[in-house]
């Protein structure tokens, strides 16, 4: 089954022999999607084919066709695909379930279906597969005849088995005909016979990893750039004894209003433990930028495309030091990723002092687009007088409107808008896989001969969305020690429609041409549309698989432009990356987050088989016994500080993370101690949203 090679066969010749299911007495299945008819070879894949979409009418539909421009470029389908089965007529829905929709991948594993969706109107069951499928691999789709029509009759098999293929003259169409039938004995795996099997598709899912894993060869190969301390002016070095900080004022670069332009950085976070934090360092290193001015990765071939550094950026980094004397092979060293629309002017900071306390140095640069403009300063006052120098903001103009938002430029816009942020993520890890590199190379931070930081000894923790990117890091870079994502979740499509930044995704619904925004706006919310995905759920004692029956116009069209947007930005997915993980890793998040919402966490610890690394911050008991010192929304709990209980949480959370990381990741502390608030999970995943109104 891997590999074969197919041409799909364009227009209605296609849509005839594939969708149309032959006239019979009883209801029939039709051709499920996906399906390799709609790839064509290309032995400059990894799994030696390319998407190859039938184009919508790019007059009327130019958002579909761009669409189906960016999924063409990949090689191959959604590792956690929406798979949609056509019938002639309506079907008795207690008879869906994983014995009799299933999907069977390399080494007969089988593979059952969850999130099932019935569309009347067309007479189509939607399914996902219950779990993220293998990259650049083969899958057999089998709908057996267990599925049973209105009258309670097995449904008809369709005529898959006969030339029908054949009869189009395309070598491509026979080709994946015999790759068909020769796949179906796979079925017995699932516990089908081919005789039981009303329709069937074989389909190759897409490669994840290959791109980020050439650029970092590229970057292991180069020679590691030297730390620049001296962004001062005259160059004087931006190394800096707490001691002799009175303050720091930071000045943005043209930030959108109503962001200030000028705010002092949180420096008495530095004293939650008092004199844990010794340095203030400030520097710069060389990147290679593999973005284009669009802000995309080009679409390289998996198999032998070259990535090509378009430019190099001089990023900019904040380190905080701990007081006392530093060991003998350099402080060990976390890297900190901060979230969305944050900087390393923000969460970093709530955390260093905690993590010195525990004998580390924190280090922390701005993700792509974020930190605001390129021409925002620091202003350092100190007895001996004031130092100003560039603050290091990644920020575009992407609008041309004058200003920058918090995260402009992290995005690809325009007839790219599927890629979002998919690149951003990527190159952020490219920025961070390079700062490894950095510190292996000794990091000289005082300017006396000799590395400060460990060369060797270097984790990662990160928030939000630096828990996002922070999985794709930990799944690439086998060099990190141990990892703490805190509150991550995937796929990023799935955190937004599930979460607070549900109006993006009506705004994105609502630009389309045409529209698929099905609601009436309601601005400034735009939440009101309605998509009709279920959450997952467990099957039924009978082992039928709970449907929901969607009636409601423009939903399904809504779910296959959800489906594409995860398709076409899984080589950012924290999902798809965290089976690739090998570090000994923590993963904490928070009952009810309403941000990155617990199915979308849950999904990285099933991927990954991580449900035993998982520390599950019990918000909902901490807002039962004190709703008035607790946030509804826990997202936060890791840099929360604003009344003592929130800052107890969120320190017991970072003493985890520093315990963590001091003993190599050996240790695993819960934070509350005795306390009731944290939980260290099993197999049990919170599946449901539990947001406190």
């Amino acid at each position: 089954m891997r590999r074969r090679l197919f041409r799909s066969i364009a227009g209605a010749a296609l849509l005839f022999v594939v969708a149309a299911p032959q006239a019979l007495a009883g209801t029939s299945a039709g051709q499920p999607f996906p399906s390799n008819l709609y790839t064509t070879p290309d032995p400059s894949q990894l799994t030696g084919l390319r998407v190859d979409l039938p184009q919508p009418n790019c007059a009327t539909n130019p958002s579909d066709c761009a669409d189906v421009a960016v999924l063409d470029g990949l090689d191959g389908f959604n590792v956690q695909p929406r798979i949609s089965i056509p019938f002639s007529g309506p079907i008795d829905l207690s008879t869906v379930s994983s014995k009799n929709v299933f999907l069977v991948g390399p080494g007969d594993h089988v593979v059952g279906i969850n999130q099932a969706v019935w569309e009347p109107a067309a007479n189509t069951l939607h399914v996902e597969s219950d779990e993220l499928l293998r990259q650049d691999s083969t899958y057999l789709l089998v709908v057996t005849t267990g599925i049973h029509d209105a009258a309670g009759a097995p449904v008809e098999k369709t005529d898959f088995r006969r030339d029908n293929y054949g009869h189009t003259k395309s070598d491509a169409a026979k080709a994946y005909r015999k790759a068909l039938l020769d796949a179906l004995p796979g079925a017995m795996a699932g516990g089908a016979n081919p005789s039981q099997i009303a329709a069937a598709s074989v389909f190759t899912t897409q490669t994840i990893t290959s791109i980020s894993e050439k650029i970092r060869a590229q970057i292991r190969a180069s020679a590691a750039p030297a730390a620049n301390f001296a962004l001062g002016p005259g160059g004087a070095r931006t190394v800096f004894p707490v001691a002799t900080v009175t303050s720091i004022l930071l000045t943005r670069d043209h930030p959108t209003p109503p962001t200030p332009t000028t705010s002092v950085l949180p420096t008495p976070a530095l004293q939650i433990f008092p004199g844990s934090v010794g340095t203030i360092a400030f520097g710069t290193y060389a990147s290679p930028d593999y973005e284009t001015a669009a802000k995309v990765i080009p679409p390289y071939s998996t198999a032998t495309g070259v990535p090509a550094v378009q430019a190099t950026n001089q990023i900019q980094f904040t380190l905080f030091l701990p007081a006392g004397a530093k060991p003998a092979g350099g402080w060990p060293v976390a890297i900190f990723g901060h979230g969305f629309t944050d900087s390393k002017d923000g969460a970093p900071w709530a955390v260093a002092s905690t993590l010195a306390h525990n004998g580390l140095a924190t280090i922390a640069i701005n993700v792509v687009g974020h930190g605001f403009g390129p021409n925002g300063t620091y202003t350092v006052a100190r007895p001996t007088g004031p130092v100003t120098f560039p603050s290091g903001g990644r920020a575009i103009d992407q609008d041309g409107n004058g200003t920058y938002d918090s995260t402009e430029g992290v995005n690809a816009v325009g007839a790219l808008q599927l890629i979002g942020n998919r690149d951003g993520l990527r190159q952020t890890v490219i920025d961070l896989m390079q700062l490894v590199r950095v510190l292996e190379a000794g990091m000289d931070v005082d300017g006396v001969a000799g590395a400060d930081l460990s060369t060797s000894s270097i984790y990662y923790a990160g928030q939000s969305f630096g828990g996002i990117y922070g999985v794709q890091f930990l799944g690439l870079e086998p060099d990190l020690r141990a990892g703490v994502p805190n509150v991550p979740g995937g796929s990023i499509i799935e955190v937004a429609r599930l979460g607070g930044f549900r109006p993006l995704v009506g705004l994105a619904l609502l630009g389309r041409t045409p529209s698929l925004y099905n609601a009436t706006p309601n601005p400034p919310a735009f939440t009101s549309f309605k998509e009709n995905v279920p959450l997952r759920s467990e099957a039924l004692p009978s082992g039928a698989m709970p449907v929901l029956v969607d009636t409601v116009p423009g939903a399904s069209a809504i779910q296959e432009a959800l489906d594409r947007t995860e398709w076409a930005q899984n080589a950012g997915n924290p999902v798809a990356y965290a089976e690739h993980i090998t570090a000994p890793v923590i993963i904490q998040f928070a009952r009810g987050d309403q941000t990155v919402p617990n199915p979308t966490t849950t999904a990285i610890l099933r991927a990954g088989n991580l449900a035993g690394r998982a520390t599950l911050y019990r918000n909902d008991k901490a807002f039962t016994a004190n709703p008035a010192l607790t946030n509804k929304n826990p997202h936060t709990f890791l840099t929360d500080l604003t009344n003592p209980q929130r800052a107890a949480v969120a320190i017991g959370a970072q003493t985890q993370i520093g315990v963590f990381f001091a003993t190599d990741g050996a240790q695993t502390i819960y934070p509350d101690g005795p306390g009731q608030l944290f939980e260290v999970l099993t197999s049990m995943l919170p599946e449901d949203l539990a947001f406190i109104p």
